[in-house]
């Protein structure tokens, strides 16, 4: 994608469309962009750059016309010469090839379209999994920052599982939650999504199946169906995943592990209750099936606290514990845990000195920092408290402006509200038209292709301000486009 600090200048005496069209012939000229590639959709480049579509369109058809550029129905808009062959032929490798035979997938469309629009200026963002800026304790965090200085004994590389004091820190934290794990079964990751990534290359084996709730996070990422393993959607009821579904499916779908979110689930915002979490403990031991937990939603409790988690429960090392900062303090940190046999921490450890050779050190000295003390037990109720206010608002949104084309349940946790529509229209049109109207929708499909008319809907990120005025565009579209 072109660069979102570029923007063309409205002063200049030079068109808009000039000063585009140079700028994408730079990028081509520079090799950025070589002969072969793709360039940006003319929406998303329009609205980083704050124009109107047609001026891009403008400087887009000189291009072509130049030979630079070769506009194809269907297949969008591709570079097919740059200034240099022009003038003189030469061999130009084909990168486009080296790009399709990676190993690893590349992102669903409208995921990476999301991606993009995350950062374009004045996006209202409904359906973003993450605080708020204004929810970053920046105070608490400067005083952290300052008392490392005393406490950091080194900068370098930490040990393959991540930094002693941290996993000393995070198993004190966890007992709490009557999880009883040893720093040697704990391994440090940058976030939880690493987890899953390393999980997907040390465990899981080719041709094996994943068993996981339907809808699920996990649809939306490409990690495990690279690695040669297939998703099972398991059918979820107000309580969560059907535990009594998984002997079946496992039988059928020759299953090797299951991956589940017992707490505020993504994108739902089910929260499983202690009952079913034991029926799926005991059904996952009798057909020896490896539980992947993940809880990083589990500290934004907002009514009352969850049941305990499924690994406090677990006595035959059955289940992997994957626990995040991410959602609770700082995404940009990326820090993150898993607890499981010590064998398996041993060989995720390995696979990530491989990957990486480590979590940023400063980082993992932070959050040590922070789980020493009574600062974060502090910054937790003040979360909650405004996630709380958040959910309340955007209830009293939803109730006075969807209650005739939408339905939905009240979540006691997490981020998300599971948004069903009641009128009939294209869940693609509504994205799109989302964009041009400044709000960045996250629909159902994303989690399950074949939910039908969902949006995960977030109170977490946006101002209230936001989330008024973007519900009331969103009311308003989905209004206009049902059929």
């Amino acid at each position: 994608m072109q660069d979102s600090s570029w923007k063309p200048d409205k002063t200049s005496s030079i068109p808009l469309s000039v000063q585009i069209k140079q700028y994408i012939k730079s990028k081509i000229e520079n090799g950025e962009w070589p002969v072969g590639t793709k360039i940006p959709p003319q929406r998303a480049m329009a609205a980083v750059f704050e124009v109107n579509r047609s001026t891009v369109v403008a400087a887009v058809d000189e291009l072509i016309a130049d030979g630079i550029l070769e506009g194809r129905s269907g297949s969008g808009t591709r570079v097919v010469n740059n200034s240099w062959t022009l003038l003189t032929p030469s061999a130009v490798p084909d990168w486009n090839s080296y790009v399709q035979s990676g190993v690893h997938r590349p992102n669903r469309t409208m995921i990476r379209e999301i991606n993009r629009a995350e950062f374009v200026p004045g996006m209202i963002r409904l359906g973003t999994g993450e605080l708020s800026p204004a929810l970053h304790p920046h105070e608490m965090t400067r005083k952290v920052l300052e008392r490392l200085p005393d406490r950091m004994t080194s900068l370098g590389y930490e040990e393959p599982k991540g930094l002693l004091p941290l996993r000393e820190r995070i198993s004190a934290y966890l007992s709490t939650s009557g999880i009883h794990a040893s720093p040697s079964s704990i391994l440090i990751v940058s976030g939880a999504l690493q987890a899953l990534q390393l999980i997907s290359l040390g465990l899981a084996q080719p041709g094996s199946t994943l068993l996981l709730e339907k809808p699920s996070y996990l649809f939306s990422l490409h990690m495990f169906q690279s690695a040669g393993v297939r998703l099972c959607g398991l059918p979820m009821d107000e309580r969560g995943i059907m535990a009594d579904r998984i002997p079946e499916l496992a039988k059928r779908a020759k299953g090797a592990m299951l991956y589940t979110i017992p707490s505020f689930h993504n994108p739902t915002g089910i929260l499983m209750p202690e009952d079913r979490r034991k029926e799926l403990l005991e059904v996952c031991e009798t057909a020896q099936l490896p539980v992947i937990e993940d809880d990083v939603y589990r500290e934004l409790w907002l009514d009352e606290p969850p049941p305990p988690p499924l690994k406090a429960m677990d006595k035959n090392g059955l289940v992997l514990h994957l626990g995040s900062l991410s959602k609770t303090w700082s995404p940009g940190l990326r820090i993150g845990w898993v607890v499981g046999p010590e064998a398996v921490i041993d060989r995720l450890a390995d696979l990530k000195m491989q990957t990486d050779y480590g979590s940023s050190s400063l980082s993992q000295w932070a959050a040590a920092e922070l789980l020493s003390g009574g600062l974060y037990p502090r910054h937790l109720e003040t979360v909650r408290t405004e996630m709380r206010r958040r959910r309340d608002r955007t209830l009293e949104l939803l109730d006075s402006g969807f209650k005739d084309i939408a339905s939905w349940k009240v979540p006691s946790g997490g981020f998300y509200i599971w948004l069903k529509l009641t009128r009939s229209l294209s869940m693609k049109e509504l994205f799109e038209k989302g964009l041009q109207e400044g709000i960045l929708l996250n629909p159902g499909s994303l989690y399950d292709p074949l939910s039908g008319p969902y949006l995960r809907l977030s109170y977490s990120y946006a101002s209230l301000e936001d989330l008024e005025k973007g519900l009331l565009k969103l009311s308003a579209l989905i209004r206009r486009l049902a059929r």
